[in-house]
């Protein structure tokens, strides 16, 4: 079987990884990949903007399966012109892809089928904001509406900021995706994500994650796509993960109401209040950074589940996990999220990955004209360890970051403390 995997970060590295194991020994794909890809399968550049060339590429390359790792195809409907093609691919069609694409479509769908979320505006002008902040007070969370790579959303603590946020938007900064505005209310609690498969019937859950956001230590500095990962979640008891696992099946079901038969990952975003959990987010596709905790504990073969997905017979599917928990902790370029360098030599990787339990997933790194890796992203990389406790995953992840190294390396220091002082044990 050969498969094309579309991406190029973490995320697809892990999913090329867990599929370069499956028994049917697939022939992979990844286009654009990085410099982890490459030694796992053939790296090619084909623009994912364009679902006509991506057709054309897999019909003429004889591809049997396609699986679609960002957002932005999914949105452009790339899912949807390869089955008209006749080729089965991982990830919903445009349609049900808008869940993430527009929040003002996730916050419509959420409100007409009763699913929990906070209240809401969407917002056009700058007056409308103005009149809107002026009856809500802050704080509150301002939300470009479109895809802004994981960067179009302020927690504002003062109208005059939430004023900022929203100015910003419209003033072109997230271009298109800015045009419209979501103003959010602000929730309190500890955030966490639980992604399922699905294949617009069934709806199989995953282990809950807990993903930090912000650049800094003790959450503090700006948002980012993820700055380190762990999973499962202490704080999420079993009543908890059967109410966000209702609202997942509740949300397909509305999708499907809607006349959309949503079929691959559908990620749920969310914050656990003290009414019970709420929706901050929907995403189409795996997260990133989850994916890179989820697979490596992940016992079922990931190409059978996703061959069921596609093929629309996930009942048949029973997933099986690893014991024990993974922790993984990115390393980013100096400056990130905002301006950074590229093209700075990265040591220390091959005795890193001989630290037991660790396995480096590469965000955003290429091969230099001499061979060398070199970073070529925002974040880099992420060292990702297995243990069969938090306190151990993270002393095997910090014990693998300490021996890489590249020009103005950042990460965060803290990853896995809430979860150990869940436990009482820190």
């Amino acid at each position: 079987m050969r498969i094309l995997v579309l991406g190029g970060g973490g995320r697809e590295h892990a999913i090329v990884t867990a599929l370069s194991r499956s028994p049917h020994a697939p022939e992979i794909f990844c286009s654009p990949g990085n410099g982890g890809t490459a030694a796992l399968g053939t790296n090619i550049e084909i623009s994912d903007d364009d679902p006509a060339f991506i057709c054309e590429w897999v019909e003429r390359n004889a591809i049997d399966f396609v699986v679609i790792g960002p957002e932005a195809p999914l949105v452009t409907g790339v899912a949807d012109m390869l089955a008209a093609d006749g080729v089965p691919a991982f990830g919903p069609k445009a349609g049900g892809a808008h869940i993430e694409g527009s929040k003002a479509f996730a916050k419509d769908l959420m409100e007409r089928y009763d699913i929990p979320s906070g209240r809401y505006r969407i917002i056009g002008t700058y007056e409308e904001a103005e009149e809107y902040l002026r009856e809500v007070g802050a704080p509150v969370v301002v939300k470009a509406d479109g895809l802004a790579a994981g960067k179009g959303v302020t927690v504002a603590a003062t109208v005059q900021d939430a004023l900022g946020a929203v100015r910003q938007c419209l003033d072109g900064y997230f271009g298109p995706a800015g045009e419209l505005v979501v103003i959010e209310e602000f929730l309190e609690g500890p955030e966490c994500s639980l992604l399922a498969f699905t294949d617009g019937e069934t709806v199989l859950p995953m282990i809950p994650a807990q993903d930090h956001k912000r650049a800094f230590d003790d959450d503090e500095g700006p948002n980012t796509g993820g700055m380190g990962v762990y999973a499962p979640v202490p704080v999420v008891d079993e009543v908890t993960l059967e109410a966000m696992t209702a609202i997942l099946k509740k949300t397909v079901e509305a999708l499907k109401a809607d006349g959309i038969v949503y079929r691959g990952v559908l990620y749920g975003g969310f914050i656990l209040t003290g009414e019970g959990p709420k929706v901050l987010e929907f995403n189409a596709r795996f997260g990133d950074p989850e994916t890179q905790v989820l697979l490596p504990l992940l016992k079922t073969d990931l190409l059978d589940v996703m061959r069921a997905v596609a093929e629309g017979r996930l009942h048949e599917i029973e997933l099986e996990w690893r014991d024990g928990v993974a922790l993984s902790v990115v390393l980013a370029s100096g400056g990130y999220p905002g301006t950074y360098a590229k093209g700075k030599p990265i040591n220390g990787l091959d005795e890193a990955s001989r630290v037991e339990g660790v396995t480096i997933y590469h965000a955003g790194t290429a091969l230099g004209a001499d061979g060398r890796l070199t970073t070529a992203g925002g974040r880099v990389l992420d060292v990702t360890a297995v243990a069969p406790t938090f306190a151990e995953a993270r002393d095997r992840a910090y014990e693998a970051v300490d021996i890489i190294s590249f020009e103005d390396m950042h990460y965060r220091t803290d990853i896995g403390l809430k979860a150990l002082r869940a436990q009482g044990d820190d």
